[in-house]
Order: C-alpha cells, then structure tokens, then sequence
C-alpha cells in the first residue's frame, strides 16, 4: 500500500491549490457567503483548467484521471471551501453515473457541455419523507408514450437552482414492486416547464445553495432515462462508494484547513503577554486536533487506494466517511472555541468553516447510517 503521489498528481494538487488563490481568495468568499451568491467565475475556472474532465476517460474527451486524483481536487478544493466541493462533486458523480450506466448517445450528448463548463449537474433524491429512507420515495414519473409526467417533490438539493442545471432526479416508477425495482434515473432540466426551485434558508453552505424542487406535471423525454426502466436503484449504488469516498476527502481537506488556522491564530493571539499558542491547554487543544485529522486523513486515503485499485472496499470507505466529516465538526467547533470571538465574527472564516462543518454528518449518508453499514458488514444486526 502505497500511499505517494506521482509527479503528476503533485503537480495536480499545486495547481489545484495555485487556481484557488488566484479566483477563490478569502475576501470574495466572504462577500458569496455572505450575498449567498454562486461564484460562476470559480466554476469557469475549474472548466478551464480541466478539473471537470479529469476522472472521464479520453474517449469521451476526459483526462482520464483515476479515483485517487478526484480525491486530490476534492481535498484542496474543500480546504478552501467544502461548500464549493460539493459544487464539483455533485457535477462529477451524476457524469460518471450516465458514462456508466447511459447510452452511448447519452454519454455523447450530455457528458462534453458539463465537463466544458457549459451544463451543471446536481442529485435529486431526498424528500420530505425520504433522506436515509431512500427507498421511501414518491416522486412518481407515469409512462405516457415516448415520455414520461413527472411529479413530486426533492428537498437538500445542493445547487439544484443555478442555472443550467440538469437534475440527476431518482423517481418511483412502480408503484408496486419493491423499492430495488421501482425506481428510475431521469434527467431533468431545472427550468423545464413545472419545475418549480426554491433555495432555502440554510446555516451554511450558502453559496452553492440548498434547494427544495417542485415537479407538476413535468414531461421528460424517454431518452432522458438513464440506465433503463426500473433500475435507478442500480444507478445509485453504482457510485455510492466513490461519492462516499470523495465526500470523505472533502471532510479531510477542510478539517486540515481549520487545523491550520487555530495553529495560526494561536501562534500570533497575545494575552497574558506571550502567544495563547504557548498555554497548554491551548497547545494540545491544537495537537489533538491536528492527530484526529492525520488519522482521518489516513482511513480517507487508505479506502481511495483501495477504490483505485478496483477492490471491494464499502467497509473502509464508509468508515472513512463516518470519520472523517465527525472529525471536521468535531475540529470546527474546537476551532471557534480557541479563537473565542473571533471565531463567530464574519470578519473571519473560522465561522464558515464551523457552518459548513456542521452538514457534514448528514450529507451523503448519516453518520447513523454509517454505523448501521459497518455493523452489518461485521455481521452485526444494528437495530
């Protein structure tokens, strides 16, 4: 196991890292935080520079990356922002799920205007009565000839209102089979006619922005079926385990970025007359967070290496996601305790680091969830 990055991938990160200074510096995050705004020329940039093509093979025009480089981008992306990485991720997983389960004219049509920037994608599961419950879904697309109506209701859509936006939208088709043969994987325009976006009041993550989406009788195109009739269920779980470990390389990178602004405030915030970095109770607040996210660090890249490498590995993915985004709310919050008010004033971006933070233990499974998955594959029954 080797856990070294080639040439190539260290000169992927410095990029990475180099492109964020340049279009994300702090003070434009501020002012999009706090306008809830979405920073379109950042996205532009991430198109420029390949970063929406890396994990698509050449052929339909990608760079052919691998899992460990998309781990690399979400982990500098989300030391500067986890909000923005979500932006990323979210295009990327529901790309890779039409170039897995699409058509050929599917992958042709709709994968190049994403990976140029052109098109975004977002995921369209939760509902009001579905989020760990996936199966519980009602959202319900009636055949009608060559198309289906759509209607229902998704809520916690991250960045299902910006504009053109295709939604990855998981619906019931079968209402009476059981819920792995029930559902279906249409892409939706977000301003088709009876789609209806409504971004909402969050605690963080305000510039990428959480939805709620209303479909009334919204016709969709049978050739915006992914995957065939019935077989959503096998579109989601065909890229659960790389959003899962990416989504953990996004917890690491932004918990690594909290680590280093507590170091920083405290080597330079006097009282007492000495840095507050040289009391004790200080310092190994700073060490003990610095040691959890060097061990959450160490399962992320662990289960990537395994993802990588074409192995099993739901077991070491899930229980890097569960680590790693408990460890980022868990430094977050001791973040703000070291720089006291400071660490709650908007002047400052400790604030936005612990508001981000605190999604991290829902999105993309619980950490309920987590545990649940781990007991199972241990041959425990959690109830």
């Amino acid at each position: 196991m080797n856990f070294s990055f080639t040439e190539e991938q260290e000169m992927l990160r410095e990029s990475v890292r180099r492109l964020m200074q340049r279009h994300a510096p702090r003070d434009v995050l501020r002012a999009h935080d706090r306008d809830e705004t979405f920073p379109n020329e950042v996205y532009a940039a991430w198109a420029e520079a390949g970063l929406l093509a890396l994990p698509f093979p050449e052929e339909v025009g990608g760079l052919g990356g691998s899992v460990v480089d998309l781990a690399i981008v979400s982990f500098e992306l989300s030391r500067v922002s986890a909000d923005l990485a979500m932006a990323y991720g979210g295009a990327v997983f529901c790309g890779l799920n039409i170039l897995r389960k699409g058509s050929e004219e599917q992958v042709q049509r709709f994968l190049p205007p994403m990976m140029r920037g052109e098109t975004r994608f977002a995921i369209g599961i939760s509902e009001p009565d579905a989020g760990s419950d996936v199966g519980a879904i009602k959202t319900f697309a009636r055949r009608d000839e060559d198309r289906f109506i759509v209607n229902g209701q998704k809520l916690w859509m991250t960045g299902g209102g910006l504009p053109n936006t295709i939604i990855s939208t998981y619906v019931k088709t079968d209402r009476d089979a059981h819920y792995r043969n029930a559902m279906s994987l249409l892409l939706i325009d977000n301003d088709a006619p009876g789609v209806e976006c409504r971004k909402l009041e969050m605690l963080g993550r305000r510039c990428v922005g959480t939805y709620e989406v209303f479909f009334r009788d919204v016709a969709v195109s049978e050739n915006r079926l992914i995957g065939g009739l019935n077989k959503g269920w096998d579109c989601l779980m065909a890229g659960l385990q790389i959003e899962r470990a990416v989504s953990a390389a996004g917890s690491c990178g932004a918990a690594q970025a909290i680590v280093d602004l507590a170091a920083s405030y405290a080597r330079e915030r006097v009282q007492f007359g000495r840095p507050i970095g040289e009391f004790q109770a200080i310092a190994h607040m700073i060490a003990d967070m610095a040691t959890e996210v060097d061990a959450a660090t160490m399962l992320m890249w662990r289960a990537v290496w395994l993802a990588s490498e074409g192995k099993d590995a739901l077991r070491e993915i899930t229980m890097a996601k569960l680590f790693s985004s408990e460890v980022y709310a868990k430094v977050a919050n001791m973040g703000v305790q070291i720089m006291g008010g400071y660490g709650l004033s908007a002047e400052y971006d400790m604030q936005r680091y612990f508001r981000d933070a605190r999604s991290a233990t829902i999105a993309a499974g619980t950490s309920q969830t987590q545990r649940n998955l781990i007991a199972g594959l241990m041959g425990l029954k959690a109830r």
